[in-house]
């Protein structure tokens, strides 16, 4: 199932992961990442639910860049390699 989802996400996986420089991760770096992946979600969808009903379109500016990070976040977090999580937080050794 996992390499399933890395195909179909490998347009962005391959941003993350290419490159061939050294990288340091963390322990927790991976876990941090999915914790703060949650956070933004959860900020889309209350912005989402306070969203007055006629509200304009440009109320949607935040649910989707706080939601394309969440996605973004959720997707290395989950399925990409060592070098991608390290790549999310600029580490280099």
């Amino acid at each position: 199932m996992k390499q399933i989802l890395r195909k179909i996400f490998a347009p962005v996986l391959t941003i993350f992961e290419s490159g061939n420089e050294p990288y340091a991760i963390k322990p927790l770096s991976r876990k941090i990442l999915i914790v703060i992946s949650v956070l933004f979600s959860g900020l889309a969808g209350i912005v989402l639910y306070l969203m007055p009903e006629k509200a304009d379109v440009a109320y949607f500016l935040p649910v989707v860049i706080f939601g394309g990070i969440a996605l973004v976040g959720f997707i290395v977090g989950f399925l990409g390699t060592d070098r991608a999580v390290a790549k999310i937080w600029g580490s280099r050794s």
